[in-house]
């Protein structure tokens, strides 16, 4: 699905519920009108980043429509404890324009292994489940808006 069309789909916009990992298709006009999961019925936008696990992790790359952007991070790492308030804010102010996801490189290393993540904190985007973009290294909330901007639109 081309950018275009993801945004203009008669057949809506598909998200993974971060609650029970259905895939939800939700009309490109009710984005900004907070629409629930039907299965679960939790809110499909909640303004903050997933906590994304391996068994999840590929479910939400491949059956969602909107980018994602993950933060590769472990709570051990003060650097990555620096950025996380401005990752939460970014989640917030673009929830309807990329799902936002965090994983804890210590915890799910296998995912870590997989993108050849070497350092920490380390955000990629993906789009349409391939990488777009990857940046290491702690940003505050306005170099991380200005990365994101290109990869949200």
């Amino acid at each position: 699905m081309s950018d275009s069309t993801a945004s203009t789909s008669p057949a809506g916009i598909h998200l993974v519920c971060a609650h029970c990992d259905s895939v939800v298709r939700i009309p490109a006009e009710r984005l900004d009108q907070g629409p629930k999961c039907p299965k679960c019925h939790h809110g499909l936008f909640g303004g903050h980043p997933l906590e994304l696990t391996t068994a999840a992790f590929d479910r939400h790359l491949s059956r969602s429509d909107l980018p994602l952007i993950v933060d590769f991070w472990a709570p051990w790492c003060g650097p990555c404890r620096m950025m996380a308030p401005h990752f939460e804010e970014a989640a917030r102010r673009l929830q309807t324009k990329a799902r936002f996801g965090k994983v804890n490189s210590d915890d799910e290393p296998s995912l870590s292994a997989r993108f050849g993540i070497r350092g920490i904190p380390t955000l990629i985007a993906f789009k349409q489940g391939r990488e777009i973009a990857r940046q290491s290294g702690a940003m505050d909330l306005g170099g991380l808006l200005r990365w994101l901007q290109p990869h949200v639109q």
